[in-house]
């Protein structure tokens, strides 16, 4: 039986065990499953993150950052649906907990009229003023015309990743198991 070398799904912690690099170096030397799974991290999209990973390897982060831009807007609306899934995962800072009523109500009203979650970018906010950012975004974006939030929500996502992206070049963020890479300095999508 020929040696067949193992998947990503048999050994999730590869780009953890890439000692010796950091950041950028460590997603240019990582084995094309291990920094598509860094990058999905970062955006849930399995063809946007096979896309960045097939362009490495990146001479600097802006090169990074470009080439996600326009792996993004190459993506179709199930490319950009499975992405805003990705955001669902996310988990409720306490703050958000005390209101899942009125949030849960708002995001199932967003998720009817546009037929995906509701993704902002929160970067630089602090848990505790995420909630008065969040219900206020709702209401207005649940005001808009479907195209016009199609395009706030491709740019919210967009921001997120881009975030996202930048603190894994840095070596700031190490991509977990099971969706998006979390830290508290970065964007997040909201969902409750």
């Amino acid at each position: 039986m020929p040696f067949e070398e193992p998947t990503l799904h048999d050994d999730p912690d590869r780009f953890d065990r890439l000692d010796g690099f950091e950041g950028l170096d460590r997603l240019n030397a990582a084995d094309p499953d291990a920094a598509e799974a860094a990058l999905l991290a970062c955006c849930g999209s399995r063809r946007w993150a096979r896309r960045v990973a097939a362009h490495r390897p990146y001479p600097a982060p802006d090169a990074l950052l470009a080439a996600a831009d326009t792996a993004a807007r190459a993506l179709g609306r199930a490319d950009l649906c499975e992405a805003f899934a990705a955001e669902a995962a996310a988990a409720c800072t306490p703050s958000q907990a005390r209101a899942a009523g009125a949030l849960r109500a708002a995001h199932a009203a967003y998720e009817r009229r546009f037929g995906h979650v509701f993704v902002i970018c929160l970067d630089g906010c602090r848990p505790e003023e995420a909630l008065g950012r969040l219900l206020p975004a709702l209401a207005a974006r649940l005001a808009g015309t479907l195209h016009e939030e199609h395009a706030t929500a491709f740019e919210e996502l967009r921001r997120i990743v881009g975030g996202r992206l930048t603190r894994l070049a840095e070596g700031t963020l190490v991509p977990g198991r099971g969706g998006p890479a979390r830290d508290l300095r970065e964007c997040q999508g909201s969902r409750q």
